[in-house]
């Protein structure tokens, strides 16, 4: 199982080291790769005033740290073209943002690097239509189709984190799962698709109480691994606190969701 947890936002050091630490019995299970995960940047946040993050330099630096610390693979998302060749130093993993999920240029310039692509659906996208933004990473790198196996040999993943649903809310639809992962591994991201898009007064809001609803479904229909953002203290974080889950809650979770898969493999 693919496991790709941390907080949404790099915060201080102190704190990132004190998650990584709990998440230590994670990172160590056999049945699970693992990646740690925090953002540089919250390039798309609601609000002018909300935090965004200590920004690509100084993120780039904490997350090297948490490297070499506890040596983790790191995922973390870009924004602009530019940064490609910076992240690719510390990262293994170079994510593109649900928002930026069409845009050619940055998935192009994250594909010229030797990491892996996971490429967020748009709250906008048909999954069906997700198949166009793998094929320009594949092909990118020698690539002629979009199917799953030339998606795992490019390293090319696609994550699932909900449609809009009118206003302020989304939801899953569970076919997708299924439909993108005929051309690509598919990661189901639990903690945002539980969130609620600007229904915070000014920022999102969202309920972590349906995540292990949603991760176990998700499980039992089938994906290559999960993505779900986790803080000692949810209520206290600094960005999409109220998606995510509690770091002990996120161990109990986990353990189960390995159980489904065990059940489904067999």
């Amino acid at each position: 199982m693919i496991l790709m947890s941390g907080p949404c936002v790099i915060e201080e050091y102190e704190t990132l080291c004190a998650i990584a630490e709990t998440l230590q019995p994670l990172a160590n299970h056999p049945k699970i790769d693992f990646y740690f995960k925090a953002s540089f940047d919250k390039a798309n946040r609601t609000s002018l005033e909300s935090y965004r993050g200590p920004g690509l330099e100084k993120g780039l630096e904490i997350l090297g740290r948490i490297k070499k610390d506890f040596g983790y693979k790191i995922i973390t998302d870009i924004h602009e073209s530019y940064q490609a060749p910076h992240i690719a130093k510390v990262a293994d993993v170079i994510q593109i943002p649900a928002f930026l999920c069409r845009q050619t240029d940055l998935i192009v310039e994250v594909a010229k690097t030797d990491k892996i692509v996971n490429i967020k659906k748009g709250q906008f996208m048909n999954p069906a239509d997700m198949k166009h933004s793998v094929l320009k990473a594949i092909k990118t790198r020698g690539g002629t189709q979009a199917t799953y196996e030339e998606a795992q040999k490019y390293g090319v993943w696609l994550t699932e984190r909900g449609s809009t649903f009118g206003y302020g809310n989304l939801v899953v639809d569970m076919r997708s799962l299924v439909i993108m992962r005929a051309f690509a591994p598919v990661i189901f991201d639990a903690t945002h698709s539980v969130q609620m898009p600007g229904a915070a007064g000014g920022k999102s809001g969202g309920d972590s109480s349906f995540v292990p609803y949603l991760a176990k479904a998700a499980a039992a229909v089938g994906v290559d691994g999960f993505f779900m953002e986790t803080h000692l203290e949810p209520q206290k974080a600094l960005s999409d606190g109220p998606n995510m889950v509690q770091t002990q809650q996120l161990l109990d979770l986990v353990y189960k969701l390995l159980e489904i898969e065990n059940l489904t493999q067999s």
